[in-house]
């Protein structure tokens, strides 16, 4: 087994790699007590050559391993890559591109919506993997052979794998399904660490323009927090104490001291200081950004059964067709359907549009038929 420690060991490792039309890279990272991932392994395996590469090897540069990451003549084989993803943007200021993900090929393959790595292994390969070191930590040193042996058959087999599914796809000419998928992946919004937008993943409980404005501020204060002291979130405030924050507005100590979610004595604290204050500029700025709450037009109630019908039609289409339901339509694409026959939804558009958005709008208006014969769903046209 080769182990780089050494720069010009990865060096010239990246350059057998480079030379190779795909690589399989898959890593290993602790973040249970910090904000930002610590990288602990890197496992790569292309054709002819494989190796684990130790980031926390005194000296080494990774610079070179970024470079291949970014050289779009080789492409990145991963397996459920966003977060394998966050880590090469966050160290080496890219996305990895092209992109190539086994987990979102499987959709496309009839492996199911989200499938684990080992039980594709098993699927694709039929081999079992070894679990032993599943739990390690991977940020103590030395790591055993049998942790080393373990963490490098994660891409060894994932250099298996892709051709024979690559190859599936390509048969069926499905390649081009996972575009929009693998585009998304690549799309380095949704790697977002801007505190002024870290409210967007809280769930809105109220939609007032002071609520949400305090929401944004508390949402902004605890992202700074966690980031500078580089830990997890939860380890500043819980997320219920941010709505509990933007519903009071507190002004002073004992404010804080009255809300459920508030760690106890937190308001005599330098960070809750910070807070206020916070607060206090955003709601006397007379130039604040005022947030206007937009609702999606309610669904009328009369297509409720037609919904129920277009949800059985989707899984009738991706059996036959052997494929996630998930990846033709979401429950809000089949909503949107039955509703609008002009809906601006990937369903109606692209192959989804030939493997179910036409067969949908049929059925919505009677030109198909769904039956069961012999206990099964069927369709016929009328």
């Amino acid at each position: 087994m080769l182990v780089i420690t050494k720069t010009a060991e990865l060096e010239a490792l990246c350059r057998e790699i480079a030379a190779q039309p795909f690589v399989a890279v898959d890593t290993e990272f602790m973040r249970e007590t910090t904000y930002w991932p610590k990288l602990c392994l890197i496992q790569a395996a292309a054709p002819g050559v494989e190796a684990v590469i130790d980031p926390l090897a005194e000296g080494i540069d990774l610079s070179s391993f970024f470079r291949v990451m970014a050289n779009e003549a080789v492409l990145k084989v991963f397996h459920a890559a966003r977060q394998d993803l966050e880590i090469f943007l966050n160290l080496g200021g890219a996305l990895p591109k092209p992109l190539f993900d086994t987990q979102i090929a499987a959709m496309a393959c009839g492996y199911g919506d989200t499938i684990a790595y080992d039980a594709l292994v098993q699927q694709v390969l039929k081999r079992r993997l070894d679990k032993s070191s599943r739990f390690t930590d991977w940020s103590r040193r030395p790591l055993s052979e049998n942790q080393l042996t373990y963490a490098l058959a994660d891409v060894t087999h994932l250099r298996d794998i892709y051709p024979r599914m690559h190859e599936k796809l390509a048969k069926d000419n499905r390649l081009h399904w996972l575009d929009e998928e693998h585009a998304n992946l690549s799309n380095p919004a949704i790697y977002d660490t801007t505190p002024e937008n870290a409210w967007e993943r809280l769930k809105l409980r109220k939609t007032t323009a002071d609520y949400v404005l305090g929401l944004q501020v508390a949402a902004a204060w605890r992202e700074r927090q966690a980031q500078a002291r580089d830990v997890p979130r939860g380890r500043i405030v819980k997320d219920e104490a941010l709505y509990e924050i933007a519903e009071h507005r507190p002004r002073n100590a004992a404010d804080f001291d009255r809300m459920r979610a508030v760690p106890r004595g937190f308001g005599n604290s330098r960070a809750a200081q910070d807070l206020i204050h916070a607060l206090d500029r955003a709601f006397s700025d007379p130039d604040r950004p005022v947030y206007k709450h937009v609702r999606p037009p309610p669904l009328p109630s009369s297509v409720g059964p037609t919904v129920e019908l277009l949800k059985v039609l989707l899984r009738y289409e991706a059996d036959e067709h052997g494929v996630a339901p998930r990846l033709i339509a979401s429950a809000s694409d089949v909503e949107a359907i039955a509703a609008n026959d002009e809906a601006d939804v990937a369903a109606l558009r692209g192959w989804r549009r030939e493997v179910f958005g036409e067969r949908a709008l049929a059925l919505k208006h009677g030109k198909l038929a769904l039956k069961l014969k012999n206990g099964k769903v069927a369709v016929e046209e009328v």
